[in-house]
This record gives C-alpha cells, sequence and structure tokens, in this order.
C-alpha cells in the first residue's frame, strides 16, 4: 500500500496517474464491497479523497477504521491519496473536531503500515518514507 498526501488542490492525483500510469489505474472515490479486483484487470486501485470518505462514514455513524481495513484486505497493493486537513486553526464544532483528529490518526496509522509515502507540495512529490 502507498499513501500520498498534501494540501488541498495540490496535484496528488496527477501525481500517482503520472508515476503509475492512468490505463493502470482504477480511481475509486469511496470504498464498497463491489471495488475489489476485477478478474482479468491488473488494475491498481487508487482511492481518491479519502479524508472526505472518512468525514462521510462518520456523518453515517459508520467505523472508517474496520471498513478501511477490510478494504486493505482486498486491496493490498492500493495507493490512498488525502488531503492534509491537520493544518490550520481547530474548527469550532465538535463534528469537525472528530473528524479532523480521526482523520490525522488513520492517516498516521496508513503511514505506518505504508510501504512508501509520498507528499505532494505543487504537483511535485516527495518521498517521505
Amino acid at each position: 500500500m502507498r499513501l500520498v498526501t498534501g494540501g488541498y488542490a495540490q496535484g496528488k492525483l496527477d501525481y500517482v496517474l503520472e508515476a503509475v500510469g492512468r490505463e493502470n489505474c482504477r480511481i475509486l472515490e469511496c470504498v464498497s464491497e463491489e471495488d475489489g479486483q476485477r478478474d482479468g484487470e491488473k488494475q491498481t486501485a487508487v482511492f481518491n479523497h479519502f479524508h472526505l470518505w472518512v468525514r462521510e462514514r462518520l456523518r453515517q455513524g459508520g467505523n472508517p477504521e474496520e471498513e478501511l481495513n477490510a478494504f486493505l484486505e482486498r486491496e493490498p497493493d492500493c495507493i490512498i491519496i488525502s488531503d492534509e486537513i491537520g493544518c490550520g486553526i481547530v474548527p469550532l464544532e465538535p463534528e469537525e473536531r472528530e473528524y479532523r483528529e480521526r482523520t490525522g490518526r488513520i492517516l498516521t496509522a496508513l503511514a505506518s503500515r505504508a510501504g512508501e509515502v509520498d507528499r505532494v507540495l505543487c504537483g511535485i512529490g516527495q518521498r517521505i518514507k
């Protein structure tokens, strides 16, 4: 598994598609049971906007950690792309603070588990692990 992070609109998806090749990627905006590898396909699952998926799962009362682990069992060679959301002003709303903290903890665990971690700034990736 590979984790790619960086600020909003910094070119993370383009960075990944250029590195892996567009034709070799299957871009996912959410995780579902149907997202497993298709027969005969050799495409890398690219889970884009991971941070938004975490927010939505929390709003729906889901357990993003458990759902993510199930996804990673099905897609161990995936690439997860997430915005960095922990910088800046701490939100006033408790739900937003929970989302921000939970996402940060999940990303920390993912970075520990990942074989590679890249940070993208202005479309330029830097390997940090």
